[in-house]
């Protein structure tokens, strides 16, 4: 009988804390500026409306995740067939359906888990990069060096993004005009391109070479331009008076 109360007492703490969490926790503003974010909205709520009542944001999660992975496969598989690069792009694009419309989901069916939600949603997304950006490495489309530097560049965006939604209350879906979805579009053409130019400029360098340090000097200067904005802003609304 001790056992038991001393279970229930337990029970009821836990129960207790957790509510008190959720009363506390105060959800991020979203912040999405990027090209697309309009005409995406839109189609995302279509979509989200017409959804069988069978699927739920869950599935929608587990199938981007697998996208994703599947897409690294298939940039280590396009060092023995270019046209893998075209199965590349196809899980691309089942990875933006998955991983966009998960979240819109839930928010028309009001069925939001904001912390849930935002825990699992991005701990994937840092998986599945890991998982892509291993498969370009060995893909021979792109130097190794480049594709370790575009995920650590990656990784370092996604933690400033992460302190920024803790410290400011704002969650940046995209970095000024990009976002995820231009970058997706942006590696499916990139591949496609790569099956008639896999070399440029006289024929001596790659494309994704030249694509990955465009991409990593923008993301560098994203970064820094974010964190000098944000420690600015931080400081100036908690000076030591």
């Amino acid at each position: 009988m001790a056992a038991s109360r001393t279970d229930f007492a337990e029970h009821v703490k836990r129960k207790t804390l957790v509510e008190a969490r959720l009363a506390n926790f105060r959800q991020a503003t979203r912040v999405h500026g990027s090209f697309l974010a309009a005409v995406e909205k839109r189609a995302l709520v279509w979509m989200a409306e017409r959804m069988p009542r069978w699927v739920n944001s869950d599935h929608l999660t587990l199938l981007g995740f697998a996208a994703q992975i599947a897409t690294g496969v298939c940039y280590a598989l396009a060092a023995y067939s270019r046209y893998m690069l075209l199965a590349a792009s196809f899980c691309l694009a089942v990875n933006w359906f998955g991983d966009s419309l998960d979240g819109t989901l839930a928010r028309v069916r009001r069925q939001q888990r904001p912390r849930y939600g935002f825990y699992v949603d991005h701990m994937i997304d840092s998986i599945g990069a890991v998982a892509m950006m291993s498969g370009l490495a060995v893909s021979g489309i792109l130097h190794p060096a480049i594709a370790v530097a575009l995920l650590l560049a990656f990784l370092l965006l996604s933690i400033q993004s992460y302190l920024a939604t803790y410290t400011l209350g704002e969650f940046h879906l995209s970095m000024g005009r990009f976002g995820p979805t231009e970058l997706r579009v942006l590696l499916a053409v990139g591949n496609v391109a790569v099956l008639r130019w896999a070399r440029v400029i006289q024929g001596r360098y790659r494309l994704f070479d030249i694509g990955g340090l465009i991409g990593l000097s923008g993301m560098l200067g994203m970064l820094a331009l974010a964190c000098v904005k944000n420690t600015v802003r931080l400081y100036r609304e908690e000076r030591i008076l």
